[in-house]
């Protein structure tokens, strides 16, 4: 079975720290690829700045992504995933604290797949993971790859 690597896109490192901990809690076994921002993101992805000559034929199974980041939004870093053939059927999760009705309807709009708000409570957060988890790396059967 191929290695399923998550991206997940975090600039708040208390936030990062946790999700690293519910998802070592959860035995996530892929890897993950952190990005503290918009920018690192799409460098990752399309293989670009310090991620120059990566592989990008291992692409990540799941994207977790704030909203609220430096340099490029989590919105502009969606609606630039969307746009390109190569990654437009990466399953994204927007992962967010933001209530606003207003990023939920520009998330779907611009293609997110999800939109899961960050529960405060540990205990909470490790259940969340736990479902994002099941439903995302087991149960969801990824897009095809491109021939």
């Amino acid at each position: 079975m191929k290695e399923q690597t998550i991206l997940l896109v975090e600039d708040n490192p208390d936030d990062e720290l946790l999700m690293l901990r519910a998802l070592a809690k959860n035995d996530v076994t892929g890897g993950v690829v952190v990005a503290h921002d918009g920018v690192e993101a799409l460098d990752y992805l399309f293989a670009s700045g310090p991620y120059a000559g990566r592989d990008t034929e291992g692409m990540p199974r799941l994207i977790l992504l704030d909203l609220q980041l430096p340099r490029l939004n989590g919105l502009e870093v969606l609606e630039r995933l969307r746009s390109d053939e190569r990654t437009r059927l990466l399953p994204v999760v927007i992962l967010t604290s933001s209530n606003e009705r207003q990023d939920m309807l520009k998330g779907y709009g611009l293609g997110a797949n999800s939109y899961v708000r960050k529960p405060v409570d540990f205990g909470e957060f490790i259940g969340t993971v736990e479902q994002l988890k099941r439903y995302w790396l087991n149960l969801n059967e990824a897009p095809p790859e491109s021939t």
